[in-house]
């Protein structure tokens, strides 16, 4: 699963980022969720006073790199069709190996749940991640000891997305992996937490995703659905692993219809969840310019 170069996507999410517009929208940056100096995230919400879901968005970069400010086109773009946006930073190798990343993606997620009245939340929580970061999201999501040990419970996420997420990848072949999950087990692995009782579980991918596979996403559905839960996935044909991500940007809409499709999840998924003072804003579909 580890990747090359990183200066390809990064020079691309610079230059997507460059084309954001604030206006309408309120933001908040470097926001501490504990007491570490690197323990800190950004927001972006509508501006006024309707209530709408929170979603908080890990990113990727194989647990070895990436920063929240790459993502403040995603941000605003989320932002604009109805949800109060958390992109936090969390540790990475070398600095830290499994679990302690997932630790500080809980002490984030914990710290937008208890903050979820001030912050214009609805009641809804969803977890949304890409790659390393959807292997993040849906642990949290799944393996319900890592929220617990964050001050909350998972019955308090209404459902997360993962984006070309890895979720079954033992035995672990590739050494720089290796060494990011030192000794790791079963229990590392999201499949092996799929549970009835688990938030729904939205799963994007690209058919033509070569770094981690559709596999991931089509096992990680089916065991969910095997056991009693619900879980969907959407592969979106011609599109690699960064693809979904940069089809959330306004000017790459057109490659998939990403958006569409996460916000009528969230919305469904709240609905099942129980009554909220506003649902997700509705979408048209992307059209090429």
């Amino acid at each position: 699963m580890a990747g090359g170069s990183a200066q390809g996507p990064r020079k691309l999410l610079a230059a997507l980022n460059a084309g954001v517009r604030l206006r309408g929208l309120e933001v908040r940056r470097d926001v501490a969720f504990g007491a570490r100096p690197d323990q800190r995230l950004d927001i972006c919400r509508p501006e006024g006073a309707a209530k709408w879901p929170v979603l908080v968005f890990f990113y990727g970069g194989a647990w070895r790199g990436g920063r929240r400010a790459l993502y403040r086109f995603l941000a605003a773009r989320l932002a604009r069709a109805g949800c109060v946006v958390i992109v936090p930073d969390y540790r990475l190798f070398p600095a830290v190996t499994y679990p302690d990343f997932l630790r500080d993606c809980a002490a984030a997620t914990a710290w937008a749940a208890n903050n979820a009245a001030s912050l214009g939340s609805n009641g809804d929580l969803f977890l949304m991640g890409h790659s390393a970061g959807a292997y993040n999201a849906v642990m949290l999501g799944l393996d319900p000891r890592w929220l617990r040990e964050a001050g909350m419970g998972t019955y308090r996420v209404s459902g997360v997305i993962g984006i070309s997420g890895p979720y079954d990848f033992l035995p672990i072949t590739d050494p720089r992996t290796a060494a990011i999950f030192p000794g790791a087990g079963p229990e590392s692995q999201p499949i092996r937490h799929a549970s009835a009782d688990a938030p729904p579980l939205l799963l994007i991918t690209g058919d033509a995703d070569r770094r981690v596979k559709p596999r991931h996403s089509a096992a990680l559905a089916a065991r969910v659905r095997d056991v009693g839960g619900r879980a969907e996935t959407l592969t979106y044909p011609g599109l690699g692993h960064l693809a979904p991500v940069l089809a959330l940007a306004p000017m790459c809409g057109w490659r998939a219809p990403v958006l569409r499709d996460v916000m009528g999840f969230m919305g469904a998924a709240a609905s099942l969840a129980g009554p909220a003072v506003s649902k997700p804003a509705a979408l048209l579909p992307p059209t090429r310019p």
